[in-house]
């Protein structure tokens, strides 16, 4: 029907007045100056290298451009043939790619997964009860994110895909399946594996023959795929002057697509069930079903969160609030951010990809892009203006809900809401975009931030939890609002400890354990956040970064919280290797502060990496401290050095540099293949 209604409207444009001509040809003029007002801006005023995007309306682009630079050096502007990961937009590739198998008669959306893959197995029995549907709809109880060699520069390794079957069996579940949905990496690998399992081909070939190919995608591929990666649009790091290497994220189902705008909303037609030779309308419906309702959810119609299958939203806001359904899928990687929204029944996509930013600048842009879009043809009248806020009026509190102070906890953190004259205090929120502020009562159950923006209540769901329930509005200049609700803390109960275990745990409190597994091509070793983990212990309580103690060497995730701040729980297990403790978090091993030698002292010395592959650590101080060395590296190593508070200095597979001046205090890691050795020259 859709085909039919492009060709009358054809017909209506050739017999047309010259006048109605015109008056498209400037409408089309000011959103096209809009949207690159928006881009333009965000590449100065958010951290944005670069932008790509465009609009597909009724099966033709109307709109394709960018900003900022395909590579600073050569100041070679983005071209539409530039490409860009896409990271977690991925997940609807993979979310089509078994639904094709649904509608073959090939996978059930409701048989247990063990059908298709027979040796996937888990440390706890539920898990034979996870259905494909619920890895796309995040309702499988799953801890959330193997991460753990995923992310490499100008590295393909598949060691990730290879071992995760292996570090699931030694994983619990933190939910019964199908309980509630929470943001889930690990299931879109699982569907990667069913793929390949079912259809006898790798992913990226699947993908290639049965989705790219015949949607004459060219510029759709993976980090196995052969393409001339100098297509890809440069990236670039804070503090460090070079082009980094070409990102590849290596975690395909997850997040591991290249893609261009125009070929992003060129796959849309698929996810709007216009392309019925390849996804049936069954299927296209079913992916669209708002998911989400099946469980313990937020409720809340203003969310930009509310998941299909694969989708992120399906009743996205604030297009939700003109009667229009909406969908989006977002995506980051380290270096890349994408986000993707169709609006199906007026047939319009729009994709927007970035090297820097986020994906939520890239979804704001989007939104505010199309709402023009819809307004230019008719099918809203205005665009409704930015909520206005004004500061809270404190009102009487009702005694009882003093009940709610205590320790909230939330995935690798803890936090005491004292409520004290109607009012308590709340970390900063979604990543500091929502800073750290107190809350004062209002009424009817609200307490209210200073600005008026955000509102937090408490709640009881009928899974017994008690959540600490968020609901505002993220507002950003020039980009306009983006509407959230969420769970961010559960209530803890107290844990008690007898007095030899919560000695042996407070006296970890801070301690560093630095990780040993991760491949020196890894893009965390920029992000020491995800290499060196430190414990925040609260023995009276009797918890440890979020998760509860149990004993003196171990504690389990006891986070249950949906939609998004439940993802990628973790257990934590201290073990004994000589005289070294070590951390095993998510199958990752990680040394103690304590086992960590100083650098040598002289003008040279040698680093040479263990036979079990895994990296070397070394403190920096003493005789070493604000020294330059230069490393010769073997082929395939490589270093990074850190100060005492953690933040990267070098790290030699982004920059190629072999010297660097040590800072006072802090560690220097090395990292290659078994028996590699580093000689290393200190001035």
């Amino acid at each position: 029907m859709k085909r039919i209604i492009t060709v009358l409207c054809a017909f209506m444009l050739v017999i047309m007045p010259v006048s109605g001509v015109k008056a498209q040809a400037d409408a089309k003029q000011t959103i096209q100056g809009k949207a690159k007002q928006i881009a333009d801006m965000l590449v100065q005023n958010y951290g944005v290298t670069s932008l790509q995007y465009a609009i597909m309306d009724e099966g033709e682009i109307i709109l394709s451009d960018g900003a900022g630079f395909h590579d600073k050096a050569s100041q070679k502007a983005v071209h539409k043939d530039t490409m860009y990961g896409i990271g977690s937009v991925s997940k609807m590739v993979v979310t089509t790619a078994v639904m094709m198998l649904v509608d073959s008669g090939q996978v059930g959306l409701d048989q247990p997964l063990t059908t298709y893959i027979t040796d996937f197995k888990m440390a706890d029995s539920r898990y034979k009860e996870i259905t494909p549907r619920m890895l796309m709809n995040h309702s499988s109880g799953l801890y959330g994110s193997q991460y753990g060699n995923s992310m490499l520069f100008d590295d393909n390794d598949t060691r990730n895909h290879d071992e995760l079957l292996n570090k699931l069996q030694a994983e619990r579940l933190k939910s019964k399946p199908g309980e509630y949905s929470v943001y889930c990496n690990d299931g879109f690998q699982l569907l990667e594996i069913l793929v390949e399992r079912v259809s006898g081909l790798s992913y990226s070939k699947y993908v290639e023959r049965f989705i790219s190919k015949p949607l004459q995608l060219d510029s759709t591929k993976t980090p196995l795929d052969s393409f001339n990666r100098d297509r890809l649009a440069e990236t670039y790091w804070p503090t460090f002057k070079p082009k980094m290497p070409v990102e590849n994220a290596n975690i395909i189902g997850t997040g591991g697509f290249y893609s261009t705008a125009e070929e992003l909303t060129q796959f849309a037609e698929v996810l709007m069930g216009n392309r019925p030779d390849l996804l049936s309308d069954a299927s296209v419906k079913a992916m669209q079903s708002p998911e989400y309702r099946k469980g313990i959810w937020v409720s809340d119609k203003i969310n930009s969160f509310n998941f299909g299958l694969g989708w992120d939203a399906v009743e996205l806001a604030p297009f939700s609030e003109y009667g229009i359904k909406a969908l989006t899928k977002g995506g980051d990687t380290i270096m890349y951010h994408a986000s993707l929204i169709t609006i199906p029944e007026h047939d319009i996509s729009m994709a927007v990809l970035s090297s820097g930013g986020s994906s939520i600048f890239d979804q704001m842009f989007a939104t505010k892009v199309l709402l023009e879009v819809l307004k230019e043809k008719g099918i809203i009248d205005n665009i409704k203006p930015d909520r206005t806020f004004s500061a809270p009026a404190q009102t009487k509190m009702p005694d009882e809900l003093n009940d709610y102070s205590g320790l909230y906890g939330t995935v690798g953190a803890t936090t005491e809401i004292d409520i004290q004259n109607a009012a308590f205090t709340l970390p900063a929120m979604l990543g500091g975009l929502v800073a750290e502020q107190s809350y004062v009562y209002t009424g009817d159950g609200y307490f209210t931030s200073k600005d008026g923006s955000v509102k937090v209540s408490f709640v009881k769901e009928h899974n017994a939890k008690t959540y600490v329930k968020v609901q505002g509005y993220l507002s950003l200049p020039g980009l306009g609002q983006m509407g959230m609700s969420t769970y961010d803390y559960q209530k803890l109960e107290h844990n008690k400890l007898d007095t030899v275990t919560q000695e042996k745990w407070s006296a970890r409190n801070g301690l560093q354990y630095f990780a040993l597994d991760e491949k020196i091509t890894s893009i965390f070793y920029l992000v020491p956040s995800q290499l060196i983990k430190s414990f925040k212990v609260n023995a009276e309580q009797g918890y440890v970064s979020g998760t509860k103690i149990t004993d003196v060497n171990h504690s389990v995730n006891v986070a249950e919280i949906p939609i998004m701040n439940g993802r990628d729980a973790f257990d934590l297990e201290l073990t004994k290797k000589r005289d070294a403790e070590i951390l095993t978090q998510n199958g990752q091993q990680y040394i103690s502060e304590k086992a960590i030698r100083p650098i040598f002292d002289g003008k040279s010395g040698i680093a040479t990496i263990p036979a079990n592959g895994q990296a070397r650590w070394y403190a920096i101080g003493g005789e070493s401290a604000e020294k330059t060395i230069t490393v010769n590296s073997p082929e395939h190593g490589g270093y990074a050095v850190y100060d005492d508070q953690g933040q990267v200095l070098q790290f030699s597979i982004a920059t190629g540099e072999q010297t660097t001046k040590l800072p006072k205090k802090g560690f220097i890691v090395f990292g290659g293949n078994a028996g590699d050795i580093f000689q290393i020259h200190q001035k």
